[in-house]
């Protein structure tokens, strides 16, 4: 899987879906800086989840970018997603498979080399790591230092994904130590500066 070097944006979905979301997703994905948007909705009923899913689904395919559930594998597939992205507590690699066949299929590694091998052997499509600064998006239990980008770069050609407290200030390290792609979500949707268009078209 290619990743677009200008498109290094890994966008996650704010906790709670709002009636200008849409109008800021639009404004947003237009950027061209995102490869992946992952719908991210604790909080919401399965029914919801599938019909917000729906209309994100039609704006990321609109703007180019690849629409990624969330933990759900089966939600995945019922939404024709174009993948889905794993916890560690969530459903087996193996298991999501079966359900979503060929798609994307993330993993998250936290700061782990030996579960980074293991998402490797499965094949995931790409591997995901953090917390690499504060977040404020969920509670931190897993901090991540540079260096396990190297090391997993060593192993692996599949994109890399850093995950949290991503911003302005501290973006760029990230990308020139092995981080394909940047998943952020506070800093776009929670900004208190700017706007969420104008947030991420500082990311340069």
């Amino acid at each position: 899987m290619k990743i677009d070097k200008k498109k290094f944006i890994y966008l996650i979905s704010p906790n709670k879906i709002d009636s200008k979301f849409y109008t800021n997703l639009r404004l947003v994905l237009k950027t061209g800086k995102v490869s992946f948007f992952q719908m991210r909705l604790k909080k919401y009923s399965l029914k919801n989840k599938f019909l917000i899913g729906k209309k994100i689904k039609q704006i990321c395919k609109k703007n180019n970018v690849k629409f990624l559930i969330n933990d759900d594998p089966f939600l995945t597939k019922q939404l024709n997603a174009d993948g889905c992205h794993l916890g560690q507590k969530d459903t087996n690699i193996n298991e999501a498979r079966k359900i979503i066949q060929n798609k994307i299929l993330g993993v998250t590694c936290h700061n782990s080399i030996k579960l980074a091998k293991i998402a490797i052997k499965n094949n995931a499509s790409y591997l995901a790591f953090g917390a690499f600064f504060q977040t404020k998006t969920k509670k931190t239990k897993y901090k991540a230092k540079i260096d396990i980008l190297k090391k997993t770069r060593k192993l692996t050609k599949s994109p890399l994904v850093a995950i949290g407290g991503i911003n302005l200030s501290n973006y760029k390290k990230l990308l020139l130590n092995n981080a394909n792609l940047l998943a952020i979500s506070s800093y776009i949707w929670n900004n208190k500066k700017y706007k969420p268009h104008e947030a991420i078209k500082k990311l340069k």
